[in-house]
C-alpha cells in the first residue's frame, strides 16, 4: 500500500478513534448517572460474569495497577456493593464478589446501556453490524497478541 495512503488512513482511525471513544463514553456516563462510574462499571460487569475474582485478576484484565482496582474495591465494598470473603485454604487469597445490591446495581446500569447501544446498532443493517463487529473483533485480537509480544509471553 502507498505511504500516502497509509497515511491517511491512520490519520483517519485516530480521529475516529478519539470520537467514538469519547463520546461513547460521554453517552454510558449518562446512562448510568450518579449510581457508578465507567470503570465501575466494567468492574461489575467482570466480576458477574466470572461470579468471583481477586483483585490481582482484575488488575490483569483491566491493564492497571493494582493499587488502582484497590481503591476502586474499596469504595464499591464500603458502599456494598461488592463484599471481600478471604480462601478458607490460603488466607491471602481474597475472593470478590457481588452483593444483591451490587448484582441489582449492575443489572439495571447494564441494561440502560444495552437500550443505548441498541439505540445505535439498530441503525445498520445486520450485514454491516456484523461485518463491523467482526472486524472490532479481529482489531481486538490483533492488539491483543502485540501486547503479548511486548510483554514477551
Amino acid at each position: 500500500m502507498d505511504k500516502k495512503i497509509i497515511q491517511e488512513l491512520i490519520n483517519r482511525y485516530v480521529s475516529v478513534s478519539f470520537e467514538v471513544n469519547k463520546k461513547a463514553a460521554s453517552l454510558i456516563k449518562c446512562q448510568i448517572g450518579e449510581d457508578l462510574t465507567i470503570d465501575q462499571h466494567y468492574i461489575l460487569g467482570y466480576i458477574q460474569r466470572s461470579s468471583e475474582c481477586t483483585s490481582t485478576e482484575l488488575a490483569e484484565a483491566f491493564e492497571v495497577n493494582k493499587s488502582a482496582i484497590t481503591a476502586i474495591i474499596n469504595r464499591l465494598v464500603e458502599r456494598g456493593i461488592i463484599q471481600r470473603t478471604r480462601d478458607e485454604n490460603d488466607r491471602r487469597v481474597v475472593y470478590l464478589t457481588l452483593t444483591e445490591k451490587g448484582k441489582e446495581l449492575h443489572h439495571k446500569t447494564q441494561e440502560k446501556v444495552h437500550l443505548l447501544v441498541e439505540s445505535f446498532i439498530t441503525q445498520f443493517d445486520e450485514k454491516e453490524i456484523t461485518n463491523f463487529i467482526n472486524t472490532y473483533e479481529k482489531l481486538a485480537l490483533i492488539l491483543t497478541n502485540m501486547k503479548k509480544a511486548e510483554v514477551g509471553e
